[in-house]
């Protein structure tokens, strides 16, 4: 197994935009900014969206401003449509991603459209992107179930990842949106899309639901996958699937690789640090298994 692997951290955007408490823009440019010095260099920090929608993303223009450009830190931002370009592209974005889904219900229930008028919104979007020489990224959600429609056929998401990559995405995230799979459907699934995407430019997108992001993530990685989302902490969730539990801790994705002989150049400590802090700002505990066993030891050391 390649000893090399990509983390895109997500927290900031995908996690913090489905939590219930609203951070505030100094507060999360303050977790980018840890996420940052623990070793995450590949960081989604905003989404330019209807504020109405998803309040918890307003001001993102503000975050996007406000982070420190360094040179080994990269930010990608969210945008549905035209308009959301325009503003990302006036706050400095240098990356971002669109979004579609596996699912024609939950298109629909998400984005009010179908999958193919996703698609057609994201043309204009991909023209100005190439001509701005931003780079773009693409997102299939509900790629092993669906909230509505139950399991997903791996030919539908080989249909929409291929109209995602022909449209020039540089890479295409698959999420388990409701975190439904197992490593064997993983595994399916990545066979079925690397035909139409090379392996190397495809990203696991996993949430925990029933306990086996790992798992999909580590069959993944034995099929050649070497890009993995995750979120400090677990943050995240999906308001269209009940029940339904963030995404997978990059503290269990750091241990889990660090554990195979995979360096991440994450520092753990730190990267627990920016847990605890978010965390506290919203009101609730770590989904980290990770982050909760190494506060629960460090409690007890200092008890001792």
């Amino acid at each position: 197994m390649s000893d090399t692997v990509r983390i895109f951290e997500v927290g900031p955007r995908d996690g913090l935009q489905n939590e219930k408490t609203p951070v505030s823009v100094a507060d999360r440019i303050a977790f980018i900014e840890a996420l940052l010095d623990a070793g995450l260099h590949t960081i989604e920090v905003g989404a330019f969206v209807s504020p109405k929608a998803i309040p918890q993303m307003v001001n993102s223009d503000k975050v996007l401003r406000g982070v420190s450009h360094r040179k080994d830190g990269e930010f990608a931002v969210l945008v549905p449509n035209e308009k959301g370009y325009a503003a990302a592209h006036a706050a400095g974005a240098r990356e971002i991603a669109v979004f579609a889904a596996a699912s024609e219900s939950f298109s629909r229930a998400n984005i009010n459209c179908s999958i193919a008028e996703s698609i057609e919104r994201f043309m204009p979007v991909m023209t100005r992107a190439r001509a701005d020489g931003i780079k773009v990224r693409g997102y299939v959600s509900c790629v092993l179930g669906c909230p509505y429609e139950g399991e997903i056929k791996p030919e539908a998401v080989v249909d929409v990842a291929k109209a995602l990559w022909d449209l020039g995405c540089y890479e295409i995230s698959l999420g388990d949106t409701i975190g439904v799979g197992t490593p064997l459907k993983s595994r399916q699934l990545l066979r079925a899309v690397s035909g139409v995407v090379p392996m190397a430019s495809l990203a696991m997108h996993f949430h925990d639901t029933y306990g086996q992001a790992l798992a999909n993530l580590y069959a993944g990685m034995e099929e050649g996958a070497r890009v993995i989302d995750s979120a400090a902490g677990g943050l995240g969730g999906c308001p269209f699937a009940p029940g339904a539990t963030g995404n997978v801790a990059t503290e269990d994705v750091v241990y889990m690789l660090e554990g195979t002989g995979i360096k991440t150049g994450v520092d753990m400590t730190k990267l627990v640090a920016a847990t605890n802090q978010i965390s506290k700002l919203i009101g609730r505990a770590p989904a980290s298994r990770v982050a909760n066993a190494l506060n629960a030891k460090g409690r007890a050391a200092n008890n001792q």
